[in-house]
């Protein structure tokens, strides 16, 4: 890996990556096929929040967060803050001071495969955070990482500048060339469910509104009535 920080990286624009995030986590990740997700090691450190931004990458040694701290002065509002690690590391290596510099710069929020720590604090000041791990360990500032390079997480490449959005559902990748065409598959399928939810609460099954019967039968699933079923299993 080059030690680097990269500066003045492109970015998503910012009002369709917002149109992306009222529309929610899976909504998206369903609209775009199924790809983007992050996986469910990934998770909301508190329920209810629902972030979107653009994507500011580090990657950081385990039990070492320097490159977090270069990293933040290559934040400016309306980004999320993605941090690895070159090797598994559950180490707190963000906490609630380093939460207090990305708020000052209009961050929205951090995804990170390791740790992090201060979580009342963090709570408290509205800043959510979407981790692998909460952990008191604490780090060192010693070692060179990157800034601003590309990621994997969960087997999904983030680039900076590719929309990050995230929910109680998880976190999802969506890079900033595929934006705009997932705004439009995404708005389309929620106009679907948004018609399904409507049939649904007036009685309509699953079963029919998605022709589901059909495909029980393809795969030879039979009705039988409760009586017959004994008699058969005896």
């Amino acid at each position: 890996m080059r030690n680097v920080v990269v500066t003045g990286c492109p970015r998503a624009d910012l009002s369709e990556v917002g149109a992306l995030t009222s529309l929610g986590v899976a909504t998206v990740h369903e609209a775009i096929g199924r790809t983007g997700y992050l996986g469910p090691g990934i998770r909301p450190v508190h329920l209810g929040s629902r972030i979107g931004g653009t994507a500011v990458t580090a990657v950081c040694w385990p039990g070492d967060n320097l490159m977090i701290h270069a990293a933040v002065e290559q934040c400016r509002f309306g980004d999320v803050l993605v941090v690895t690690t070159t090797s598994p590391s559950a180490d707190g290596a963000f906490g609630e001071l380093l939460a207090t510099a990305l708020q000052h710069r209009g961050v929205r929020g951090l995804v990170t495969t390791g740790g992090v720590r201060d979580v009342a604090e963090l709570h408290d000041m509205g800043f959510p955070v979407f981790c692998a791990a909460v952990s008191a360990q604490g780090t060192v500032k010693a070692t060179a990482g990157a800034v601003n390079v590309p990621v994997s997480i969960g087997g999904q490449q983030i680039v900076p500048g590719d929309a990050i959005i995230a929910d109680d559902d998880g976190v999802v990748v969506i890079p900033r060339p595929a934006v705009c065409g997932a705004l439009a598959a995404a708005k389309a399928r929620a106009d679907k469910e948004r018609a399904s939810r409507a049939a649904f609460r007036h009685g309509e099954l699953g079963l029919d509104r998605y022709g589901l019967r059909a495909v029980l039968a393809q795969l030879g699933v039979e009705y039988v009535d409760y009586q017959s079923y004994e008699e058969a299993s005896q």
